[in-house]
């Protein structure tokens, strides 16, 4: 394999918990050199995340967002600590922090607080409401940004209570934000030898995410209501259908997918049927849709309505998390990787969806906390006594 387009670069990152460490594991995966710095002792909350864990304070939940780091412990709240952030930033790249807004100031982690160090240092920074607004200080997290940004008003069935994403998407794509706009940021500085701070912050991202359906209300004042079956707001039929044995997802978005689902399902005639006739009637008749497909769906298993439409129509079985992550398909496609842990030679971990050259990105496991402490300092320039000397006193 050729060299990870990020090699050689280093990355320091002052992170904890999920969206952050997300958004880094990314570039390390890329081959960045990322150092998580920790507090001694401690580290990042998410090393203490139930409820699987490889040993105490050493948890599953850790493992899934810091594959192919390294981990320096320091505190960066004492004047040692921060002398040892300034020689290591100027020997990086980068520095990112997902802190609470108003922390990066007081701790020294802004491109003013460091551009006499390093000049093209980039200093991103990934917070809940963002650094200068009055909701800087406000602690945050992902739940809250859905329900304020409203993915809780458009997500279940329409009589079921607000309800929000079974997983934490908003810190996912606010990582995934974050990511893009240092190396974008990078690359600049690469060219111009000047560095930036880069902000990014949950609830605009998660505000960002409301995509065209903003832009039917910002223009239009539409707002769309939720739908019955998850279906789209707009396109019939696309939707959840009950099977024999369960739920097949179909979509059928354009005029010649509707007509390659009547046909394979051995219903042409729904096709001549004035209720349906155009995307318009079948909106319409909705209901009445849906209750004729429904009766046909269910003489058969998902199986046998996923064979016989893929490659035809967009079409999924509706998954349970075990029976997705089972899916032979994934093994097919490399999505499911090994990694030896000191606690579990044989760690199964999700590969990254990112390829190269046709192939997986290469993952090793994430740090012990502060299993990289001694070599970092050491490449820093830090002899061995002070090393010592700095453990006795709890800087590191």
């Amino acid at each position: 394999m050729k060299p990870l387009p990020l090699a050689g670069f280093r990355i320091l990152s002052a992170e904890q918990y999920g969206a952050g460490p997300y958004g880094t594991q990314f570039l390390a995966q890329l081959g960045a050199e990322v150092i998580k710095i920790e507090s001694p002792g401690e580290g990042d909350t998410a090393r203490a995340v139930g409820p699987h864990y490889l040993r105490e304070n050493e948890s599953l939940y850790f493992q899934s967002f810091n594959l192919n780091k390294r981990s320096l412990t320091l505190d960066l709240g004492s004047p040692e600590g921060k002398a040892i952030l300034h020689r290591l930033a100027a020997q990086s790249h980068a520095l990112v922090n997902n802190l609470r807004g108003d922390l990066p100031k007081k701790i020294g982690l802004t491109y003013d607080d460091l551009k006499d160090v390093n000049p093209a240092l980039v200093c991103a920074h990934l917070s809940a409401y963002g650094r200068d607004n009055e909701r800087t200080r406000w602690p945050g997290y992902d739940y809250l940004m859905q329900a304020e940004a409203g993915f809780l008003s458009l997500t279940g069935e329409p009589a079921a209570p607000p309800t929000r994403f079974g997983l934490s998407m908003v810190d996912f794509m606010t990582g995934a934000q974050m990511a893009i706009g240092l190396l974008a940021s990078l690359l600049d500085a690469q060219r111009t030898g000047q560095g930036r701070d880069v902000d990014v912050d949950l609830l605009s991202v998660a505000v960002h995410q409301t995509s065209y359906p903003a832009m039917w209300y910002l223009n239009e004042g539409d707002v769309i209501p939720r739908t019955p079956r998850s279906a789209h707001p707009s396109v019939t039929p696309s939707q959840m259908f009950r099977t024999s044995d369960g739920w097949v997802f179909v979509m059928a978005q354009l005029p010649k997918f509707w007509r390659a689902l009547v046909e394979k399902i051995g219903q042409p005639e729904l096709a001549r049927d004035p209720r349906f006739v155009t995307p318009a009637d079948r909106l319409t008749h909705r209901d009445e849709l849906t209750a004729i497909l429904d009766d046909v769906f269910k003489q058969q298993p998902t199986s046998h309505w996923v064979k016989l439409l893929c490659g035809h129509m967009p079409v999924a079985p509706v998954l349970s998390l075990d029976q997705a992550l089972d899916n032979p398909h994934l093994r097919n496609i490399g999505m499911i990787d090994t990694v030896a842990h000191p606690d579990r030679p044989e760690l199964r971990v999700l590969a990254s969806p990112i390829r190269l050259d046709g192939k997986r990105l290469p993952n090793r496991a994430g740090p012990l906390l502060g299993a990289d402490t001694d070599a970092v300092l050491a490449e820093a320039g830090y002899s061995g006594a002070e090393i010592a000397a700095f453990k006795n006193r709890g800087i590191v």
